[in-house]
């Protein structure tokens, strides 16, 4: 982490902007390893969007040195720190999803592009961890690194793709049990009817929630990777109809556990109940302890749904 000086607090420049709300603009599709961004001249006439969530730090990582720094919004994160040629933003819940900030970035020597204005989008589930921004032509180590992370992403696409040819040949996952009543599958079950609360100012209420566990044949660092899910029957209490889009479940220190979907995609109709299983993927440690379940609609005009105290099996 970079220290904050007397010297770069002046230096900072903040002010209080409204947002861009477009709530209906499209996410932009976030990088999961180290990003690189290369600025031409023509920067600044350039709409570059970095992925941030709740909760997670961003850290854009610059190769020229810093002399100020426009943030729309100050107050609405947690931790913003000025390097010499790093910026450190951690944004708190009072960012809602797809809200997009801005942040201009100037730099000292004044070579073009002399400033670089980029819009933070605020994510339902990711955030772009660490983003390289160059001025100058990227090195060949750069390069490589970029080619060794594309390699490992290729990767995990052709296993999530064999899992999902094994689900279509058969292997439903837990999803496909629940819809089937379950049966004696060797799948653990609990009830979470007293444990997994709505948050205040939910449109959606629990009646009644279980959460569910199996074992795999698979790994992953050394630990068992389980299947998990949670179920819920959830009263619509707006008026309005809700129809699920996605999911996240947070663990403690804002860890997100792998999402791998949501079912069913039916609207909820206003004073009606609806059923939702979300199910994932985690390894036996990663499965342990309390953990908080977001859904968000597909409108994306709502805040999303807070549910907490979800344990496993």
């Amino acid at each position: 982490m970079f220290a904050l000086s007397s010297t770069a607090l002046v230096g900072w420049v903040l002010f209080a902007v409204p947002a861009d709300t477009t709530v209906q603009s499209p996410l932009p599709t976030c990088e999961t390893g180290v990003r690189h961004i290369e600025l031409t001249t023509d920067a600044a006439d350039k709409r570059l969007t970095v992925c941030i969530h709740p909760g997670l730090s961003t850290n854009l990582l610059f190769d020229s040195k810093l002399a100020r720094v426009e943030l729309a919004g100050p107050e609405r994160f947690r931790v913003v720190l000025q390097g010499e040629t790093a910026l450190i933003l951690v944004p708190t819940k009072a960012l809602e999803d797809r809200e997009r900030v801005p942040v201009t970035v100037y730099f000292q020597d004044g070579a073009a592009p002399a400033s670089v204005t980029f819009w933070l989008v605020v994510h339902p589930t990711q955030a772009e961890g660490q983003v390289e921004v160059t001025r100058q032509p990227r090195t060949l180590a750069s390069y490589q690194e970029g080619e060794q992370q594309a390699r490992a992403e290729a990767r995990q696409c052709q296993e999530e793709k064999a899992r999902l040819q094994a689900e279509c040949a058969g292997q439903a996952g837990l999803t496909g049990l629940i819809a089937e009543g379950l049966g004696k599958t060797g799948v653990a079950v609990k009830t979470l009817d007293l444990d997994a609360t709505a948050r205040p100012g939910n449109t959606l209420t629990p009646t009644w929630a279980r959460s569910y566990r199996s074992d795999t044949e698979r790994t992953e660092g050394g630990q068992k990777v389980v299947r998990l899910a949670v179920e819920l029957e959830l009263k619509n209490n707006d008026e309005t109809p809700w129809r699920p889009a996605g999911a996240v479940l947070l663990g403690p220190k804002h860890v997100e556990l792998k999402v791998l979907g949501v079912w069913p995609l039916h609207l909820i109709a206003p004073g009606e109940k609806g059923r939702i299983v979300v199910e994932l993927e985690a390894t036996e440690r990663q499965a342990r302890g309390t953990f908080t379940l977001k859904l968000w609609s597909q409108d994306g005009s709502t805040m999303p749904e807070l549910f907490d105290g979800v344990t496993f099996p």
